[in-house]
């Protein structure tokens, strides 16, 4: 794996010594990876969702605010991230966000090491409006798919695939992404 596609690896790291503390906030995941780094402060709530955590009682729609909130910016083209202060001082537990990353490590090192640049037309404009869009429509529906069991980890999933290939410039992540939609889409048809 070379320096260059250790994207994740470098993420989750920085992620997990920023959570050696009883307590950790959102403030201090942001400033893990940066306030100019839209794409993996958009990645960090997406994989979290992705994971158990998401069975803490409001925390996907926590997360989705944070999806939506990083998103919307991202299309706006911004030069900084800015996010309200109520959002940032929200804080969990450090040892659970610690232990789920240090699990997910091996994963995203796989990643890593199977991403390279391929279908870029998908990272570029304007086909890279898709995928900021539906992190936009994933990040305001998320709240409402707490009724619906699993599915926020499902749309949480799909939003961090589609986070990875905006980042690691690999569109077939984008469209691993945009097919991991269809859970959702088929768990939320057939619970209503």
């Amino acid at each position: 794996m070379s320096e260059q596609t250790a994207v994740l690896v470098g993420i989750v790291d920085r992620i997990v010594a920023a959570t050696d503390r009883e307590q950790v906030g959102v403030d201090d995941l942001v400033q893990a990876v940066g306030h100019a780094s839209f794409t993996p402060v958009l990645l960090i709530p997406a994989i979290a969702v992705a994971t158990p955590l998401s069975g803490i009682p409001l925390f996907s729609a926590m997360m989705g605010m944070l999806i939506f909130l990083v998103s919307v910016q991202m299309l706006l083209r911004r030069d900084r991230l800015w996010l309200p202060r109520w959002l940032l001082r929200r804080k969990t537990n450090g040892a659970r966000v610690r232990s789920v990353f240090i699990r997910l490590r091996p994963a995203m090192a796989w990643l890593d090491a199977h991403t390279y640049a391929r279908l870029t037309a998908f990272v570029h404009r304007p086909l890279i409006f898709i995928p900021q869009t539906l992190c936009v429509l994933s990040g305001l529906i998320m709240p409402f798919l707490e009724f619906v069991p699993f599915s926020s980890s499902l749309v949480g999933g799909a939003v961090a695939l589609l986070a990875f290939g905006m980042l690691a410039r690999d569109g077939l992540f984008i469209l691993l992404g945009l097919a991991l939609y269809l859970g959702p889409l088929w768990l939320v048809t057939h619970v209503i």
